[in-house]
């Protein structure tokens, strides 16, 4: 069995390395969330997902919006939509709200995309 809180190792297109993880996190004040960690040269991003509520079926790591994003962050090409998409922004550390970045990073993960790399951001999902 894989040990869930060991560092996974990702190195994107451009040579640029990070390790990383994924924790489901309960607070006794508050809900739930789900926090995908990257770690590149002593700098911590945390991509969180507050207020995820893991329905039956559904597993650690998964976050959906209700617009039809859904994303496994256990998935690491998933993990490098993300590290790409906080590169394009600009946000290199701290904490992130996960429910902005989203919607980008579905869109990048799926097929329509994928089959049209030249469509510009922002532009809905194929049929």
């Amino acid at each position: 069995m894989r040990d869930e809180r060991r560092l996974r190792r990702l190195v994107l297109p451009n040579g640029t390395a990070y390790r990383w993880t994924v924790r489901h996190r309960h607070t006794e004040s508050g809900p739930c969330a789900e926090t995908l960690s990257l770690y590149r040269d002593g700098i911590i991003t945390r991509v969180v997902f507050r207020a995820t509520a893991t329905g039956a079926g559904a597993h650690s790591g998964l976050v959906a919006d209700d617009l039809g994003h859904v994303v496994n962050l256990h998935e690491p090409g998933a993990v490098r939509a993300f590290a790409e998409e906080l590169r394009r922004r600009g946000q290199a550390a701290g904490d992130v709200d996960g429910w902005a970045l989203l919607p980008a990073v579905a869109r990048s993960l799926s097929p329509a995309a994928a089959a049209t790399p030249g469509v510009p951001p922002g532009c809905p999902r194929g049929p």
